[in-house]
């Protein structure tokens, strides 16, 4: 018997891999353009950096590329429920759905598919019988108590652990004995014939990391599982090369995978992608460094954007920001391009592990949110509210008078800033309410204005005689300095510097009471807006309530 006896053997009802090769023939596309892919398992929470990948992946394949999405579920055994469409959701979610995909109903969309591949069996198990037919692999009729009795006699020689060199005991099995095993019924495996020696070195140059040499891979790694289903690395190989792959963009814990892949491709004839391996996202632990983590960051999983109310818009600028570091100086000099038009250099992304900073990322929405105009703030709160805050949704059901709220210091040449995520919407605008207001009690903070017959005088006389709510704005101003200069209070804040035994304060001193009596707060959007929204009723209802106080 022959290797394309045994291969007929093994899998009678595989056709010829020239079949698949002519089915799906290289990509009529561009010289340069970059067909590149998110290649998840459905094993559980869609990961940050999952959605940072595929950014990276849906940025090199914008000028006239492909960026596909595969799912990788061989490992049926941890795939969760929904998982499929727990993906294709979050991508979704942040804008960054691929060209080509399958969906929750096993549904492909684009002509390179099955895209999952547990729907390949038989497409994997052509390429294996290619090479078995051609000596590159082999039967491996190894039990699981072999294997281990392998491993523990390496551990006592102090030599490499795995299936290699003079380790591999059914690597030189004849071919008639592997063949009247298979008749026989025994149970098997195919595994890799490697070439490599790990004496010899490879040299790689990785997109993103440069030049690394590496041993070459000495392992017969398995390709097809007792399953029929492949390993990663063999389903790795036979996909990438069918869906036309040139660069295969991925975390850098596969960085070790390189000479293998590499050597895979290399046996099978196919030209190999390049490889861009991505550093991952760091968190500060104490003095050091570690990963996120699934299991102690709750900011690693999608689902927490969503119900912390952070737009899309803002991780994905976060994330550019760390992908290439100077976005950050490109969104300031254009403010308003989208973020696509940013020229991204893969070839500068760190190699080191970038940091992920929460309070980096909220900044950067709170610049986000800033451009929002009033109809997208409030569309957005609400929508966000009706999921997981019951009495923001209720403040926010009165549309006419929230747009008001939400619209004080939106759409000039400085926007407010004071809001971060959706979450923090109620806490920045619940002051503007009177049935939250009036009815709570206020811990009124006036600062440098204590005495509080001169707050309560203050306040009657300024909109007893001064305040009129169809006053412009620097009418509106100019009026809060004659109330201060009443008052014996410096009308300008550079009077009371220069003199400042002269003065018991100045004209900021005196606006900080009325802003205090009419909001409960120091610090707050302008208080001209904020009055001119409040109207004539609530504003004699808090003067009451401070009056009473």
């Amino acid at each position: 018997m022959n290797n394309k006896e045994l291969a007929d053997l093994i899998f009678p009802n595989a056709k010829d891999y020239t079949y698949y090769e002519s089915k799906y023939p290289e990509r009529n596309l561009p010289e340069g353009a970059i067909v590149t892919r998110f290649a998840p398992s459905p094993t559980g929470f869609v990961h940050i950096g999952g959605i940072y990948q595929s950014l990276i992946a849906k940025l090199m394949a914008k000028n006239n590329g492909v960026f596909f999405v595969r799912i990788e579920d061989t490992d049926q055994k941890r795939e969760v429920e929904d998982g499929v469409k727990q993906i294709m959701d979050a991508l979704k979610d942040f804008d960054l759905s691929p060209d080509e995909y399958i969906d929750e109903n096993d549904v492909n969309h684009g002509n390179y598919g099955p895209y999952k591949q547990s729907l390949r069996k038989e497409i994997y198990q052509s390429y294996a019988k290619k090479f078995l037919e051609e000596g590159n692999a082999y039967p491996c009729f190894c039990t699981p108590e072999e294997l281990d009795e392998i491993r523990s006699n390496q551990e006592k020689a102090k030599e490499r652990t795995g299936y290699y060199g003079k380790w591999t005991r059914c690597r030189n099995m004849p071919i008639d004995m592997a063949a009247e095993k298979i008749k026989n019924g025994d149970p098997y495996i195919i595994r890799f014939r490697s070439p490599g020696n790990p004496e010899k070195k490879i040299k790689h140059k990785d997109v993103i990391k440069g030049n690394v040499d590496f041993p070459e891979n000495d392992q017969d790694i398995v390709i097809i599982k007792s399953d029929g289903l492949p390993t990663y690395h063999f389903a790795h190989l036979v996909d990438d090369h069918l869906m036309r792959t040139n660069m295969v963009i991925r975390a850098d814990e596969w960085l070790a995978s390189v000479p293998l892949h590499l050597q895979l491709f290399y046996v099978a004839g196919f030209k190999a992608p390049k490889y861009a391996h991505i550093a991952p996202m760091m968190k500060t632990d104490g003095e050091g460094k570690r990963k996120l983590s699934k299991r102690k960051d709750p900011e690693s999983a999608v689902s927490y954007y969503k119900e912390e109310g952070i737009p899309k818009q803002s991780v994905l600028e976060y994330l550019m920001n760390i992908a290439n570091s100077n976005f950050e100086i490109w969104r300031k000099q254009n403010p308003d391009k989208s973020m696509y038009d940013f020229n991204f250099d893969i070839k500068k992304m760190g190699v080191s592990g970038a940091l992920f900073d929460m309070v980096k990322m909220l900044d950067v929405s709170k610049n986000v949110i800033s451009k929002f105009g009033t109809e997208e703030v409030y569309n957005n709160a609400y929508n966000w509210a009706k999921e997981y805050d019951e009495e923001l949704k209720e403040m926010l059901d009165q549309k006419e008078y929230s747009m008001k709220v939400l619209g004080i210091e939106r759409g000039n040449s400085k926007p407010r800033k004071d809001i971060a995520k959706w979450s923090d919407v109620k806490d920045n605008i619940y002051y503007m309410y009177d049935e939250k207001f009036i009815l709570n009690e206020i811990d009124y903070q006036f600062q440098k204005i204590t005495d509080s017959e001169e707050i309560k005088n203050l306040v009657k006389t300024y909109f007893e005689k001064y305040y009129d709510e169809n006053d412009d704005k620097q009418v509106w101003f100019d009026k809060m300095k004659d109330l201060a200069q009443e008052f014996g209070y410096a009308r300008e804040v550079k009077e009371f510097k220069a003199n400042p035994e002269k003065y018991p304060g100045h004209v900021g001193d005196v606006s900080t009471v009325i802003r205090v009596a009419m909001t409960g707060r120091c610090n707050t959007p302008d208080l001209y807006e904020i009055l001119k929204v409040l109207g004539k009723t609530s504003i004699e209802r808090r003067i009451e309530k401070l009056l009473n106080n």
